[in-house]
């Protein structure tokens, strides 16, 4: 079987493995639902203006959680998971099977994406079903290509800080403090009132934010083609740098 068969068979049995855990894969789809929940109840009945369009703030959120949801089933589970494979030996005995290491891989990327598709279509039909958020069918283009930037990207990057976490046990909180807080300074928990404070100019160094404006684009563009062309850039920047950290410093050995 050549490898690039190999890769796709362990698309399937890292999705298998996945469903075969219930309470995670419950706990994962929830998860956003939750907080979408929860912010369009403290938040919701105030309108907010984005992209030069009036819209109530539960319906900002539908692509705030969106964003979220893509972050945390690509950066935030393949960092952790990884970590965890990691230090239980695993990564090592893979690399002594006939599997290809980049093929082991390409399936915990691969599905990360898949499954990131599916938080952002529960969540979208959740928003559409109980907030009248609207889908984005005329941009739907740009949200696609948005959404695999991202997701890629964030893969890239969850490998990539494996790098600096010590032990498994170190993973949640390591990888909680790396994203957290630039979920609230990014215009994704809450939504950013003053465009020019201090705590905006220090988010757009990263890649949250830029994914937070692409996503908004895509959803609720009036006109165009919802594309964030710069946005867009930097996220792939961000990305590529994740990946050549990832193949400089990925470690397969536990660490002791």
């Amino acid at each position: 079987m050549g490898d690039v068969a190999l890769a796709v068979r362990q698309v399937r049995y890292t999705n298998r493995s996945f469903w075969r855990n219930p309470a995670s894969a419950f706990f994962t789809f929830a998860f956003p639902l939750m907080f979408l929940v929860i912010f369009t109840a403290l938040f919701g009945n105030d309108t907010i203006r984005v992209f030069g369009e009036e819209i109530n703030t539960s319906t900002f959120y539908v692509s705030a959680i969106a964003a979220f949801s893509i972050i945390t089933a690509t950066y935030t589970n393949i960092a952790i998971g990884v970590s965890f494979t990691r230090d239980q030996g695993v990564l090592k005995r893979v690399r002594g099977t006939p599997l290809p290491a980049w093929a082991y891989l390409f399936g915990r990327i691969a599905h990360a994406i898949l499954v990131a598709f599916l938080l952002v279509i529960i969540v979208a039909a959740f928003g559409a079903a109980f907030y009248h958020a609207k889908i984005p069918t005329r941009t739907l283009p740009a949200y696609i290509l948005t959404i695999v930037v991202g997701a890629a990207s964030f893969a890239a990057l969850g490998l990539a800080v494996t790098a600096v976490i010590p032990n498994a046990d170190a993973a949640p909180p390591v990888v909680n403090a790396s994203i957290l807080p630039l979920l609230f300074l990014s215009d994704i928990f809450i939504p950013i009132q003053n465009p020019h404070a201090w705590y905006v100019t220090l988010a757009k160094i990263f890649p949250v934010y830029h994914f937070s404006q692409a996503m908004k684009a895509a959803y609720f563009s009036p006109v165009g083609n919802g594309v964030r062309g710069n946005d867009l850039l930097v996220i792939g920047i961000w990305g590529v740098a994740g990946a050549v950290l990832a193949a400089r410093f990925f470690s397969w050995e536990p660490r002791r």
